[in-house]
């Protein structure tokens, strides 16, 4: 099988440190949307069940079938809306809204009109736009260090001296080496790991129109603003030519299918595809399919035995989390920033883009993707439209 033979040690590392990094990088706020809706421990188990089961799978099985990294991953600022918002919701009436918003991002697949919007797009605005959603996690990396500089040193270290003597293997190495210094600090927290099989729960719909008013609505937009728009920025600054619209359909459908179950919004992802679609990965894009479907396994695997793997995940110490997720994003913010300035035409549009995304500002609860943007479109038709050239 042509997979085996394309799978490598950077490319399986790479999956590890996405899987990593989207877990328990917003967990918490999952768990937070869950109690919202008086979600007790077992139906929490069911919602980490059924995200990891359709991240998986929309990850693996299109990364096989195309060759290409696919990445999906659950809706963060989505997770966000349904903490604040579902307080007097059902768990019922949570999940008529999960389908009625899933129902919405299969209707954008499926005619298009979301592919045609970013196709308008111009390629220096989504360079801009991928860079600035990455380069918080760049920040983060560097942050870490106020709170456990040794830590942080020894894996700056590694991965300096792996770019120079073992390149493909740096991050994979930078990963041994920070979890071998955080185990012999006694740093790892393995009191929470047990092993336990997550059970399904079924939650039977209820469907109201308040509900998809207060949910349903905003989970859309906030989906498809701050995570698929985002998410189709970092394929293309990729250099991959993936069907857009047929990917968001996919996950429409998935998330329509496994609702009932928890799986609130299921999206293409930005920035663990960053970490499986760059040259960390694999030195040729043509095997870097490879590291999605190792995260696509690894999501599956979180999902089947969610207590195991999710005490594993959350027992490496939050500072080591964030260096490996900047560490390992340096390349993709580097050629995002090179592509979005190297045209001086659009060089201010890019860099309003690039500031507006990475401040973080949420305006009518959309984040600042969407906003970065409006903002860079907006430079860009008060500069260039129906402007003449220089003589």
């Amino acid at each position: 099988m042509r997979f085996f033979k394309d799978l490598s040690v950077p490319a399986v590392s790479a999956g590890f440190v996405a899987v990593l990094v989207g877990f328990t990088s917003s967990v918490a706020i999952v768990f937070q949307a869950a109690r919202a809706f008086g979600a007790g421990p077992e139906v929490i188990a069911s919602w980490v069940w059924a995200l990891g089961l359709g991240m998986g799978l929309c990850s693996a099985l299109p990364s096989l079938w195309w060759r290409k990294p696919v990445m999906v991953a659950w809706s963060t600022p989505g997770a966000a809306v349904l903490a604040t918002a579902g307080v007097g919701f059902s768990l019922g009436e949570a999940v008529g809204a999960f389908m009625a918003c899933a129902a919405l991002i299969t209707l954008a697949g499926a005619t298009g009109w979301f592919e045609r919007v970013m196709n308008r797009i111009p390629m220096t605005l989504a360079s801009a736009l991928l860079a600035g959603v990455l380069a918080r996690f760049g920040l983060q990396a560097f942050t870490a260090a106020q709170t456990a500089l040794p830590l942080v040193l020894v894996m700056l270290l590694t991965y300096l001296l792996g770019r120079r003597f073992l390149p493909r293997y740096a991050v994979p190495l930078t990963l041994l080496a920070a979890v071998a210094f955080a185990a012999a600090r006694g740093q790892i927290a393995l009191s929470g790991l047990h092993f336990a099989l997550a059970r399904p729960v079924f939650i039977a719909p209820v469907f109201g129109w308040q509900a998809v008013v207060s949910l349903a609505l905003p989970l859309f937009v906030v989906t498809m603003a701050s995570q698929n728009l985002p998410g189709v920025a970092a394929i293309r600054a990729a250099g991959y030519s993936l069907p857009i619209s047929r990917t968001i359909t996919i996950t429409g459908l998935a998330t329509l299918v496994l609702a009932p179950f928890g799986a609130f919004a299921l999206n293409l992802s930005a920035i663990t595809a960053a970490i499986c679609m760059g040259r960390e990965a694999h030195p040729d894009p043509e095997r870097r399919y490879t590291a999605a479907v190792c995260c696509g396994l690894f999501y599956i695997a979180l999902g089947i035995f969610g207590g195991a793997v999710a005490g594993l995940l959350t027992a490496f110490p939050a500072e080591l989390v964030a260096a490996i997720a900047g560490l390992a994003l340096l390349g993709t913010i580097a050629a995002g920033l090179q592509s979005a300035l190297h045209d001086e035409r659009y060089r201010e549009a890019a860099i309003i883009t690039f500031l507006v995304t990475l401040s973080g500002v949420a305006i009518a609860g959309i984040g600042s993707a969407f906003w970065g943007v409006v903002a860079g479109v907006l430079a860009l038709l008060v500069q260039q439209y129906r402007a003449r050239p220089a003589v």
